[in-house]
């Protein structure tokens, strides 16, 4: 399927508005894989969830809940962006 649009500015503008929203979902994923799960281990292992320490939940589980969330998140986002700018698929 080609996209086009009515003038360069407006296509720049559309990516630009999806690159920033990768880009803020992106350091969520790192905050939560990488400093949760990683760095901020030990500290977050003070606090049990659902009888899990918190820092080993979310190594293992919560890191992969939020990544699906995220897909689901960008998802609805990116359509509405596609609908702003009159690039939607049918």
């Amino acid at each position: 399927m080609t996209v086009s649009f009515e003038d360069k500015s407006k296509a720049d503008q559309y990516w630009q508005e999806n690159i920033n929203l990768v880009i803020r979902l992106l350091i969520i994923w790192a905050v939560v894989s990488f400093g949760f799960g990683i760095l901020l281990v030990d500290v977050l292992n003070e606090v049990t969830f659902m009888g899990f320490k918190l820092g080993f939940w979310f190594a293992q589980q919560g890191a992969i809940y939020v990544f699906l969330f995220l897909i689901f998140y960008y998802r609805a986002k990116a359509n509405k962006l596609d609908e702003k700018y009159g690039v939607q698929e049918d």
